[in-house]
């Protein structure tokens, strides 16, 4: 099995190098092409893979390529990689946006995987959600998810909505993640904590909740229930925010970015 990397930016590199850590593939059937000479260049000093800056010299021989250009990329990309491809390879895409149809059409062929990564890959703990044509094999989905969970892990889902909806939770969830992270480093410094301690007292916060929850059945609502009491601190916390509705503005804005991706979809 040969799998190429079509585009060596932040998440191309990444599944790029998770995948070059697993026991999948060795070096030479680990293949990374971008158009930047200057990124070509400090990628030939890594190991992991083997880099090109001729697509016809690497994309005929791969059984599973991946795509991770930017979405407004992709039709120039298709007219570059349509005359090479041949209907047995499997396409990975971690485009957003771009529907599985607008790859087949684009491509003129049928094995096309989904995906929506997120920006955890990069320290191997990404959750990725994918699906795929019906064209594709069973040992062939295997393959890919494999792939997939080198960065962390992979959900498979029904079908490419909940690709647009998990764009709107983990897809762009980190970002909701460190938002709420930065309003609470300015409530510490404001409070007269240290740059530093703040980002401790942050950090570790969010560390030790996640590690609450995932180690338990509990739900978030019953660890809430666990830490406030009736007329304490947490309370007043958590009554402020009710009052203010900000669980309903956090699920308007997931579901700002839902809708978004299928906007995008559209557009393609």
């Amino acid at each position: 099995m040969r799998v190429l990397v079509i585009g060596a930016g932040n998440m191309g590199l990444t599944y790029a190098e998770g995948m070059s850590k697993s026991t999948l593939l060795n070096r030479h059937n680990l293949m990374i092409y971008d158009k930047s000479r200057e990124l070509i260049a400090s990628l030939s000093k890594i190991e992991y893979f083997d880099v090109y800056e001729d697509i016809e010299k690497c994309l005929p021989t791969a059984d599973i390529v991946f795509l991770a250009v930017k979405p407004y990329h992709c039709e120039e990309m298709f007219k570059e990689l349509k005359p090479l491809v041949n209907k047995e390879q499997v396409f990975v895409s971690i485009m957003a946006g771009v529907t599985i149809n607008t790859i087949q059409e684009g491509l003129d062929l049928e094995k096309v995987v989904r995906a929506m990564p997120n920006l955890p890959a990069q320290v191997g703990k990404g959750v990725t959600s994918y699906t795929a044509s019906g064209e594709v094999s069973r040992i062939e989905l295997l393959t890919v998810r494999n792939l997939l969970d080198t960065t962390g892990e992979s959900i498979k889902v029904e079908n490419e909505n909940f690709i647009d909806a998990s764009t709107g939770i983990s897809g762009s969830g980190p970002a909701y993640i460190f938002y709420f992270m930065q309003s609470m480093l300015e409530a510490a410094l404001k409070m007269g904590f240290s740059k530093n301690d703040s980002k401790i007292l942050v950090s570790k916060t969010f560390e030790g909740a996640v590690e609450l929850f995932n180690q338990s059945d509990l739900s978030p609502e019953s660890w809430m229930d666990r830490v406030a009491s009736k007329g304490g601190t947490t309370r007043a916390a958590l009554d402020s925010m009710d009052d203010n509705n900000v669980k309903e503005l956090i699920k308007n804005a997931a579901y700002a970015a839902f809708e978004r991706a299928v906007e995008l979809g559209k557009e393609k």
